[in-house]
């Protein structure tokens, strides 16, 4: 391919990535009911409180992406040394190619074009390792979170809520145990020959010790207490007669059902409002008020980091050489 050649693909891809990125954004916030409805909404509380919550969402929004930003830096470590901007690049380029690719799988590639070409496939198994830790998170809360709704709202047996107790206990414990043995994926990998000509890649995971996974894990709890606390947060001040305890498991079986359902990001408000909307339908009527959370959250945590990663996306040469 010629540098010329290589020049036009290049400016072309920059081209779709913002086009995409653009209807995506435009397409959701201007078809978005709900957040027309969360305004009315919030005509009835105090406007200086308003703006003061709205403002610590957004800066707990920043706050979680700083903490996903320190930990691919830690992370890639084992890879390439990257300077702090660099991984800031990488993590918000990143976050505007999720949003219009399947399971925000675009992430991957948006995140590790900022690392050298021949770094770019370790990078992404790397990066798997610090999904994987707040996958694991999100499945214990989750999964036990799930145990305790249908030990409280279903009319099962007790039989049955002591087995589902022992399969979320189970469950959980596996995560757990997979996680700090992430090694045991490099061994697979090696004994399956169709993917003999990608073993290599995944020898990083050899690298990790139990230290540097418990540090992965703990960057990745802070993440989750902060995103938990945007939603505790709004729903404290909107719909204040919420039994907390109530409230906190129900946005982890909220995580738990985002995580286990494909989708692609375009219709993930949908399978969050619809989830929100059912599970909260237990505890309160407000099912209007709950939705319009969940569109303020959804908004905060990825229309805005979209927004200021497409500055990134046009930086990145996608095609700089051949081993890209």
């Amino acid at each position: 391919m010629t540098n010329k050649t290589r020049k036009y693909l290049n400016l072309c891809i920059k081209i779709a990535v913002l086009l995409l990125a653009g209807w995506y954004i435009y397409f959701k916030v201007n078809n978005q009911d709900n957040l027309k409805e969360f305004k009315s909404l919030l005509n009835d509380l105090d406007k200086d409180l308003i703006l003061a919550v709205l403002i610590t969402v957004i800066v707990l929004m920043f706050c979680n992406w700083f903490l996903e930003v320190a930990k691919w830096k830690f992370i890639s470590r084992r890879i390439e040394r990257i300077s702090w901007w660099r991984a800031i690049e990488g993590v918000f380029c990143g976050l505007t190619w999720a949003i219009f690719t399947p399971n925000r799988i675009g992430e991957y590639g948006g995140r590790v074009m900022y690392l050298s070409p021949e770094n770019r496939a370790s990078g992404a198994v790397a990066m798997g390792v610090g999904h994987f830790a707040q996958l694991v998170l999100t499945s214990i809360f989750g999964a036990l979170s799930i145990a305790w709704f249908v030990a409280k709202f279903l009319p099962v047996s007790i039989e049955i809520k002591i087995l589902v107790w022992v399969i979320a206990l189970l469950y959980a414990l596996a995560f757990l145990v997979v996680f700090f043995n992430v090694h045991w994926v490099d061994r697979l990998v090696k004994r399956i020959r169709i993917f003999r000509k990608i073993q290599s890649f995944f020898s990083v995971l050899e690298d990790y010790d139990k230290r540097e996974l418990s540090v992965i894990l703990g960057i990745s709890l802070c993440r989750f207490v902060i995103f938990t606390s945007q939603y505790i947060i709004l729903m404290e001040v909107i719909l204040p007669d919420l039994p907390f305890v109530s409230m906190v498991l129900m946005i982890f079986i909220l995580f738990f059902v985002q995580s286990a359902v494909p989708s692609l990001d375009l219709f993930d408000f949908s399978v969050r409002s619809f989830v929100a909307s059912n599970l909260y339908g237990y505890i309160t009527s407000q099912e209007i008020a709950v939705m319009a959370i969940v569109s303020c959250i959804w908004f905060v945590n990825l229309i805005l980091p979209a927004i200021l990663g497409s500055f990134f996306a046009v930086k990145v040469n996608y095609l700089s050489d051949n081993k890209s």
